[in-house]
C-alpha cells in the first residue's frame, strides 16, 4: 500500500503543521503545498491522494474549479478538511462522490489519521479495478450507466467524441462505451480517429447507442467495435456483456 499524500493547505498554519506531523507518524509521506494552482502543477510525481485543509473558502474557490477538473482527468482521491458550512458549498463546485472522506473542523489529528489510512486502503482497491470511459452528450445518459458500473469498475465521463481524444492523451483505460449520434463529432467518426492513432488504436470499443438499424451497424463494422450494444438493454445485460468482455480477455492472457 501505498502511503502519499499531497496535504494542500497554509503551510505556517498550527492546524496543518500538526495534520502533517500526524500523518508523518502513521507512516505517510507527506507533500506539501498550498491552494496555488500553479505551484501544485509544478510538483512531480504528485501522490494519488489528496488532503485539503479549508482556511479561506472564497480566497480558494479558484482552486476547487481546477479540482473539479483534475478529478475528471486523473485517478486521484481528494478528501477535506472544513466547517460544514464550507464542505456543502464544496460539494456544489466538486461532485459529491468524487470525494472520498470529509472531516467537520474542530477535528481531531489522531482521528484523521487512522481515517486517512482508511482512504488510502479504499483507493488502492478502487485502482485495481478496469477503467471504462463512457462517452455519450447525454448527461442524463452518462450519470446512468455509472451508477448501473461503478460497483465493479472505475467508470471516466466525457461529454463530446473531441472531449475523449484529449482524456485519452492522458489517461489509459481498459474499455470504451461510445454512444453512435453526437454533435459534430459522432461516434464512428470518434473510433476512426483512435483507430488511426497508435497510442490509441488498440483500446477496445463497444458502442452503446438506441441505433438498431442494420446500415448503422454495417457502417461500422470495418472499425471493429468489440461489440454493439442497445440503451434499451437492461443494466444486468449491460453489466454481463462487460464482465463477459474482460473474462475473456483474461483467459486471452493466461494462454
Amino acid at each position: 500500500m501505498e502511503k502519499r499524500v499531497l496535504l494542500i493547505g497554509g503551510g505556517k498554519s498550527f492546524m496543518v503543521t500538526a495534520i502533517a506531523k500526524e500523518l508523518r507518524e502513521q507512516g505517510f509521506e507527506v507533500i506539501q503545498s498550498s491552494h496555488d494552482v500553479t505551484e501544485i502543477e509544478h510538483i512531480e510525481n504528485k501522490p494519488g491522494v489528496y488532503l485539503i485543509y479549508v482556511e479561506d473558502l472564497d480566497d480558494m474557490m479558484e482552486f476547487f474549479v481546477y479540482l473539479r477538473d483534475r478529478v475528471v482527468e486523473s485517478d486521484i482521491s481528494v478528501s477535506v478538511i472544513g466547517s460544514s458550512d464550507e464542505i456543502e458549498k464544496i460539494y456544489n463546485t466538486t461532485s459529491k462522490d468524487k470525494i472520498a472522506a470529509v472531516f467537520e473542523r474542530p477535528v481531531n489529528v489522531k482521528e484523521l489519521g487512522r481515517e486517512m489510512l482508511k482512504v488510502v486502503e479504499k483507493e488502492e482497491i478502487r485502482l485495481q479495478k478496469k477503467k471504462i470511459l463512457v462517452v455519450d452528450d447525454d448527461g442524463t445518459m452518462l450519470r446512468t450507466i455509472k451508477s448501473w458500473l461503478s460497483e465493479k469498475y472505475q467508470v471516466f465521463m466525457v461529454n463530446s467524441g473531441m472531449a475523449a481524444i484529449t482524456f485519452l492523451a492522458k489517461n489509459q483505460v481498459d474499455l470504451i462505451l461510445l454512444d453512435y449520434e453526437m454533435p459534430v463529432t459522432p461516434g464512428p467518426k470518434v473510433l476512426e480517429m483512435l483507430r488511426s492513432e497508435p497510442s490509441t488504436s488498440d483500446i477496445p470499443v463497444m458502442f452503446l447507442t438506441v441505433k438498431s438499424d442494420k446500415e448503422s451497424v454495417m457502417n461500422v463494422i470495418s472499425l471493429k467495435p468489440e461489440k454493439y450494444l442497445l440503451k434499451t438493454m437492461p443494466p444486468a445485460e449491460l453489466l454481463a456483456n462487460i464482465d463477459e468482455f474482460f473474462e475473456k480477455q483474461k483467459i486471452k492472457a493466461m494462454m
